[in-house]
């Protein structure tokens, strides 16, 4: 990465040339090494080599950087531009690490940004500490990623929400402790009357999914895990 003129604009400070520096220097050492077609031959390899970036990730200290403080975060708010110089420079020497990286952070974002103290402290450690690994659940077998055409649903139940539908293409699937999933409630049309409603991936009944296939299934959710 010869070019490195972007560091001086002037949304960037010391701190972020010096963490692009440190991320440089530590890819070069760790990721490049890292044969290109790691885990590209079967499922078992590819969620094997999946889990061992995210330790390795963890280890060196940059999932710090996908959520806030005090829950295993370096800062007391995520700030994207950190994320966009480490995600620049894993994906310049590996597509699977900047996606194990990226993952974590947007599987755990809703709950970084709008959780509960009690969820926050529940997922976010894991996720900074590599222990947990984290899938986001948006796209549907019909809409895509057309968040206002949606139609998985979240109706409340006593205690619970029912989460009702189908999710496709789930980044993590299979592999995945904790679903962020996106359902409607029906409060609003369109692109309103959205939440994110987050489960391990065993109480959600959805780890067995592969990426790419559509998971259809009526899950319970506590209703202190909805937001």
């Amino acid at each position: 990465m010869a070019d490195t003129s972007h560091l001086d604009w002037p949304f960037l400070d010391d701190a972020h040339r010096d963490l692009a520096g440190r991320i440089a220097a530590w890819a070069e050492a760790e990721i490049a090494p890292i044969p290109d077609d790691e885990g590209a031959h079967d499922d078992a390899a590819l969620d094997a080599a999946c889990r061992a970036l995210v330790a390795k990730l963890a280890d060196g200290g940059w999932l710090g950087y996908c959520v806030p403080a005090p829950h295993g975060g370096h800062f007391e708010r995520i700030d994207v531009r950190n994320l966009c110089l480490i995600r620049e420079t894993l994906a310049y020497h590996s597509a699977l690490a900047d996606f194990s990286f990226i993952m974590q952070g947007l599987g755990s974002g809703p709950i970084s940004l709008f959780g509960s103290d009690e969820q926050k402290a529940a997922f976010l450690p894991g996720v900074a500490a590599g222990e947990r690994i984290a899938a986001f659940a948006l796209s549907e077998p019909d809409s895509g990623s057309d968040v206002a055409a949606m139609k998985t649903e979240a109706v409340a139940d006593g205690d619970d929400y029912v989460l009702n539908g189908a999710k496709t293409l789930i980044s993590n699937a299979g592999i995945a402790d904790q679903y962020t999933v996106i359902a409607r409630t029906g409060e609003a049309p369109g692109g309103r009357g959205l939440v994110g409603a987050t489960a391990s991936g065993r109480s959600a009944e959805v780890g067995e999914a592969r990426p790419g296939r559509s998971r259809s299934r009526r899950a319970r959710y506590r209703r202190s895990s909805h937001r």
